[in-house]
């Protein structure tokens, strides 16, 4: 049976392959300066439609914190569609994306726990940009109560290879 050919934004996916260091910095409180976190991150293909990013960071206190991300795009209903998850948490977390217009940034829609208020659930969005030099960088923000967009994270990948 043939599969289907890959599309531009399954090649657009195909840019984040490889080896990575993650340099980023989380909040850690009100009036706290933020912590620090580095990790890596390998990213490989599931076949030329889907890629799956495992990292490792460790973990404030002690150990090493495992993640695990699934992504690939779903020409039929005309977005990225993914998933993660962390071995520090409990949650999936469910992707639906698209690409911005310069084609640099994929915005993937999602929702969690609310960090600041418990028993909440939030929309959240993960972007991930891609310069011409193929850096990358991850921003996580999650939408508070009022409306407004909190920035939790914020983190550069740069080539381990």
């Amino acid at each position: 049976m043939q599969g289907p050919e890959p599309t531009p934004e399954h090649r657009w996916l195909q840019r984040l392959l490889g080896d990575w260091r993650m340099e980023g910095e989380c909040p850690t409180g009100p009036g706290q300066p933020p912590m620090s976190v580095t990790a890596t991150e390998r990213v490989r293909g599931l076949g030329d439609l889907w890629v799956i990013a495992e990292g490792a960071t460790e973990m404030p206190g002690g150990g090493i914190g495992h993640t695990h991300m699934m992504l690939g795009y779903d020409p039929a209903q005309g977005c990225f569609l993914g998933t993660f998850t962390a071995s520090m948490m409990t949650h999936l977390w469910i992707y639906r994306g698209h690409l911005d217009a310069s084609g640099t940034a994929l915005t993937l829609d999602t929702e969690g726990p609310d960090m600041s208020t418990p028993g909440r659930m939030a929309p959240y969005q993960d972007i991930i940009g891609l310069d011409a030099a193929g850096n990358r960088t991850l921003t996580t923000r999650m939408q508070g109560v009022d409306g407004t967009w909190q920035q939790i994270i914020v983190a550069r990948y740069r080539s381990a290879g």
